[in-house]
């Protein structure tokens, strides 16, 4: 490998660097007018009257879209088709877009805003999961009264109750995971514009261009050959940006009516209210242990706050209790679960997507046992680990597994039982683990086509150009890309150029989300080279007198064993000869895996990473401050594509997660978003970034292009809870809720001395009665 597997430039580092990528609101085009969106400022009312004639009136409007122009709905999901551009009849959260204006400039459009008048009826609205469940409140979204919940799920694989009664422990725990939001760099940004044939172009800061480009069609009713969609670079997504927003669609409406461009970034508040950010989590947990630590049977509940809409919420609930298994042998288990509306913005995808919570969850739970057993840490998962190629009890399956050595890695570099014994108060080390899917088992919306492909062009001088939609959001999907061709043709990653993300130019991919880009996209990329590189072989092999097969493709020259060889462009030469255009294409479409059982296409995945992490952090009871000192994390990776990327996604994932079990909190003031600002949505800054020791775990996965899997999102699963198990160690008080700020420090410190109390966290799970779940047959080796 003279590529895959090296440290290397991202092949669009200059372009960040020197300020010439050209992100969404860097287009600009002639004539182009200025949209803006009227927001609702009740979060559950009927609206019975707009009066849009004074904006139409002001000098400068151009057009003005209420929700009766944009009447279709649409969803992300099939399954949750239950938003509008602008809100028709009822609004539902705060910062519901219900008008939009097209003018001259951004004055104007704002001005034409304050002149609409809306006449609001204001009707209750519950904020809280608890509120929610109250069949008291107005369903958002109408019916019979009862309990407003959006989905529910219930699964059992194996005899769970008969797997309690065998435990010689017996331990159950409530747990909180508060909302947060992705807090990009880049706000939203849509660009429409119809040209003089009729066919409409949008360049949008989207994860997710075909998603986009098939919803586009639906809601403007329109032919989808009609359409053209332009995911321009995107400047941080972490999943916002996977979902379809009302801005995207309204762009489009206004730019048909006005015959002109027209733009629509949002404002950072703007932002805050689009969201589709963690859901906050309630979960309980019950486990049964044998006195070694070892599993006999679990049974885990969520209750997700899923905010107005569904977004991805039918998925995100299933992966609240698809993924426990993944990294622990649990012999019988049973997952019930709800998602209930709220009149807040919808929660959806953010990095992990319904992972994080229940592994925070989990990863407390076992330190707990592992206390009451007598037991460390570390021997309480190693006796539980799942083995490499095997089956979990609810039918996934497990290709390769570097877990076991990734626990050994950080524990040795950590001096983690030394350090648990010998740091001082204030001062403790945690450890915890995870995993996360390289690319999920199913599309989105039902089908047996590829998931991704690929497709290669040469040109007569030897320039190789790789086309794939996939987006590139940061994480270098382009580079990995680019790296998987110049491998297989022998060539470096700066002689082969990229197209992506474009829907007329590009094959279809179904976009950046789910860790699948590297996975889906890079073996797609891997099947177009290889076929390729037959056709060059072919030419070649007559002229060399070496046979097909043997042929080295190296350091830019097609070789024999027998060392003779061609340059790379005289080997083109003679393959355009004999073949005429030089072009290759690939697809990827991952294998069937999923389980014999209603909601199985949630949690499978063609391979799965592992994680383990050690966080130590000081922790001061007089102010409630804690700092993290430092973070040994370990990541089975399968392959490196660019060992320089996959340390760097590492590292962001560490920050990311600092922020999530430390500070970030999308919080409200009943239904408001209390802080829709960069200045108190509280972030980790540099300053507060601890030293990341990162070790990569190769355990070259089958599936895997080059036997590569995931980096983008697994690695921040453990970290979490490794930072609330090392507080636990440094003052004795269990935080069982995230995040675990000052504040909330103070105060279990204050519960300690006034009764005793150390923990922090829910203390009831609300009044619901769960139907009884689906029992499911496990794989044989659990029979």
């Amino acid at each position: 490998m003279k590529v895959v597997g090296s440290s290397f430039p991202k092949v669009d580092a200059m372009s960040h660097a020197t300020g010439k990528t050209r992100y969404a609101d860097d287009v600009f085009l002639p004539g182009m007018l200025i949209g803006k969106l009227l927001r609702s400022p009740h979060p559950h009312a009927r609206i019975s009257n707009i009066d849009t004639t004074a904006a139409e009136r002001l000098e400068g409007v151009l057009a003005v879209a209420t929700g009766r122009d944009l009447p279709i709905t649409y969803g992300i999901l099939p399954v949750s088709q239950d938003e509008h551009v602008l809100a028709g009849d009822v609004v539902r959260y705060i910062g519901e877009p219900v008008a939009a204006v097209a003018a001259v400039d951004e004055a104007t459009a704002v001005e034409a805003l304050r002149l609409i008048e809306v006449d609001y009826q204001v009707m209750a609205a519950a904020t809280t999961i608890e509120e929610a469940l109250d069949a008291a409140t107005p369903r958002l979204h109408g019916g019979d009264p009862g309990p407003d919940v959006h989905r529910t799920a219930g699964f059992e694989f194996g005899d769970v109750d008969a797997g309690f009664e065998a435990a010689d422990l017996l331990r159950e725990d409530l747990f909180y995971f508060s909302g947060n939001t992705h807090a990009p760099i880049e706000q939203h940004c849509a660009v429409a514009d119809q040209g003089a044939d009729g066919r409409l172009t949008v360049w949008s800061s989207t994860q997710v261009p075909h998603y986009l480009h098939r919803a586009m069609a639906q809601v403007l009713d329109m032919s989808p050959s009609r359409i053209r969609i332009i995911a321009t670079p995107v400047g941080g997504g972490f999943g916002g940006k996977t979902d379809l927003f009302g801005h995207e669609f309204a762009a489009g409406h206004l730019a048909r009516v006005t015959g002109r461009p027209v733009k629509i970034t949002l404002t950072r508040e703007e932002v805050f209210y689009a969201h589709r950010g963690r859901h906050p989590a309630l979960m309980w947990v019950k486990t049964g242990f044998r006195k070694d630590g070892s599993i006999t049977a679990m049974a885990f509940r969520t209750y997700l706050d899923g905010g107005a809409y569904g977004s991805y919420g039918a998925a995100s609930l299933l992966y609240t209790g698809a993924l426990q298994t993944a990294t622990y042998r649990i012999p019988a288990y049973r997952f019930e679960g709800l998602r209930a509306y709220t009149a807040k913005p919808p929660c959806g995808p953010k990095r992990g997507h319904g992972t994080p919570q229940p592994r925070f969850a989990l990863e407390c739970h076992l330190d707990k046992a592992a206390e009451d057993l007598g037991l460390d840490p570390e021997s309480i998962r190693i006796v539980n680990l799942v083995e490499p190629f095997s089956r979990t009890v609810n039918h996934l399956r497990i290709t390769s597994c570097g877990l076991r050595e990734c626990m050994e890695k950080v524990i040795e570099a950590s001096e983690f039982h030394r350090k648990r014994a010998t740091l001082p108060p204030g001062r403790g080390i945690g450890l915890a683990v995870g995993s996360y899917l390289s690319g999920a088992g199913l599309p989105i919306y039902w089908n047996e086509l590829p998931q991704s492909e690929v497709h290669l062009k040469v040109d007569r001088g030897g320039g190789v150009t790789v086309s794939s939609m996939a987006a590139e959001v940061g994480q270098g999907s382009n580079t990995v890309l680019v790296a998987v061709v110049a491998e297989v043709l022998g060539l470096m990653p700066d002689e082969v150029a990229y197209v992506v993300a474009d829907t007329d130019l590009t094959p279809v991919d179904l976009g950046s989300y789910s860790s699948r880009v590297t996975f889906m996209a890079g073996n797609a990329a891997l099947q177009a080279a290889e076929r390729l590189r037959e056709l060059v072989a072919a030419a070649v092999a007559p002229e060399l007198g070496g046979d097909p097969g043997d042929l080295l493709f190296t350091g830019g020259r097609v070789e024999t064993l027998a060392g003779r060889s061609l340059s790379w462009v005289e080997a083109v030469e003679l393959a355009s000869k004999m073949h005429g255009p030089l072009t290759s294409v690939g697809s990827y479409r991952p294998p069937d895996v999923a389980g014999p059982y209603k909601g199985s296409g949630v949690g499978p995945s063609p391979a799965y990473s592992f994680t383990a992490a050690v966080a130590e952090v000081e922790c001061d009871p007089e102010t409630g401050a804690i700092a993290v000192a430092k973070v040994w994390i370990a990541h089975d990776i399968g392959r490196p594509i660019n060992r320089l990327m996959v340390e760097g996604q590492i590292e962001g994932s560490v920050h990311m997660a600092l922020g999530e079990a430390l500070t970030e909190e999308q919080d409200y003031r009943g239904a408001l978003v209390r802080s829709p600002t960069m200045l108190d949505y509280k972030m980790p800054s540099i300053l507060e970034m601890p030293e990341v020791v990162t070790f990569l775990v190769e355990t070259h996965d089958p599936e895997g292009p080059f036997g590569a899997k995931e980096v983008g999102q697994g690695p921040l699963l453990p970290v979490i809870p490794a930072i609330a198990n090392a507080v636990y160690a440094a003052i004795g008080i269990r935080f069982d809720e995230i995040p675990i700020t000052p504040a909330r420090v103070l105060e279990a410190v204050s519960d300690r001395r006034r009764s005793g109390t150390t923990r922090k966290g829910p203390d009831s799970l609300p009044d619901f009665e769960f139907r009884p779940p689906l029992r499911v047959d496990p794989p044989p080796e659990f029979r």
